[in-house]
């Protein structure tokens, strides 16, 4: 691997005043001292494990987890000093009365750099990828103005009215060259927002994966696998989706007042670890890392006594961190689910 690829990590022991890391993914936003409560059992050091996420780590030495950036501490001249390995041996100090939790070797934490080159890719990251990745493989989700734009196919090869795997189709749209790989969307249902009912996306029902045989206008394409038949119309989406998870849990820094509206798999029950979509996204002021309330909506019941109905209040249903924003549209991951989370619960900024 190139040395392009490695981190060159100058571990220093910090005894100077504690900062934030600015971020490849944005400056983090500024929290309030005092803000961050410390798990009843928060550890005076910690080993960080292989498969260990920031969010686990997090859990174990706060109440809420989305409070680290405020009490993690970092060294401003340390490439990268996010980013956390395992073996690390995090340390919880106090800087002038307040927690902080550093990286070290057990038992010192005096200044005294350490060099040591570490592969990125071996870095912690936010939320498990495999968690993510387990539902997005069941379906997609296109905004409304990515639609067409998208590359489709306009024939398969043969008079074929649908396509499978081994068949060749034709597609309009794309420059790719042969050998890159895309998936085959079928545009699903409209997902509308329930606020005002305008339509800001649609469910990308997953068909398969198929590799550029030829380019040009059209261009040919192999079908290398398919869950269901190809039909002319169908989308192509890079095979490869892009997911930033080295990014630290954090609250919104702006108000945020949305539903889901959909959730990846086309369950109606959602539990911990799936991935929802919001009717929010960066136009709102919602970022990679933040993390939201889920709020079950009341019910409305019949009141025997009095007569009439009443509106039940809503109920803290869950924990759930954004991992992926669009303009008007994003993904949530469930980080935790007290109860059942529906479709057009609400998500809010945490308390």
């Amino acid at each position: 691997m190139s040395l392009s690829k490695y981190c060159l990590n100058n571990r220093l022991r910090m005894t100077a005043v504690a900062l934030i890391a600015s971020l490849t993914l944005g400056t983090l936003t500024a929290f309030s001292q005092g803000s961050a409560r410390l798990a009843a059992d928060a550890p005076d050091e910690y080993v960080v494990q292989v498969g260990d996420t920031l969010w686990d780590i997090a859990a174990t030495f706060l109440q809420d987890p989305w409070y680290w950036p405020e009490i993690w501490y970092v060294n401003p001249q340390v490439e990268n000093p996010h980013l956390i390995y395992p073996g690390d041996v995090l340390a919880l100090v106090y800087v002038d009365g307040a927690p902080r939790v550093t990286v070290g070797q057990a038992g010192s934490y005096r200044l005294s750099p350490e060099a040591r080159a570490t592969p990125l890719t071996e870095a912690i990251t936010s939320v498990s990828y495999d968690s993510i990745s387990a539902f997005l493989s069941r379906g997609v989700v296109i905004e409304r103005s990515e639609v067409d734009s998208l590359p489709y196919i306009v024939s398969t090869k043969g008079d074929h009215l649908i396509a499978a795997a081994g068949n060749t189709v034709y597609v309009r749209g794309t420059s790719a060259q042969p050998g890159e790989r895309f998936n085959v969307v079928h545009i699903g249902d409209k997902l509308v927002d329930p606020e005002n009912n305008d339509l800001i996306g649609y469910q990308g029902i997953e068909i398969g994966e198929g590799t550029m045989r030829r380019s040009g206008d059209p261009a040919s394409m192999a079908l290398i696998s398919s869950k269901q038949e190809a039909t002319d119309g169908d989308r192509l989406i890079p095979a490869s989706v892009e997911i930033p998870l080295n990014f630290f849990p954090k609250a919104p820094s702006s108000n945020i007042n949305g539903q889901i509206i959909a959730v990846v798999g086309g369950v109606t029950q959602i539990a911990q670890y799936q991935v929802v979509v919001l009717n929010r996204g960066s136009t709102h002021g919602l970022g990679v890392g933040d993390v939201l309330t889920a709020w079950r909506r009341g019910d409305t019941v019949r009141d025997r006594v009095a007569g009439g109905s009443v509106l039940l209040p809503d109920e803290m249903a869950g924990t759930l961190m954004v991992f992926k924003v669009y303009d008007r549209i994003s993904y949530g991951l469930v980080m935790e689910a007290t109860q059942a989370i529906h479709t057009l619960d609400y998500v809010r900024n945490p308390t």
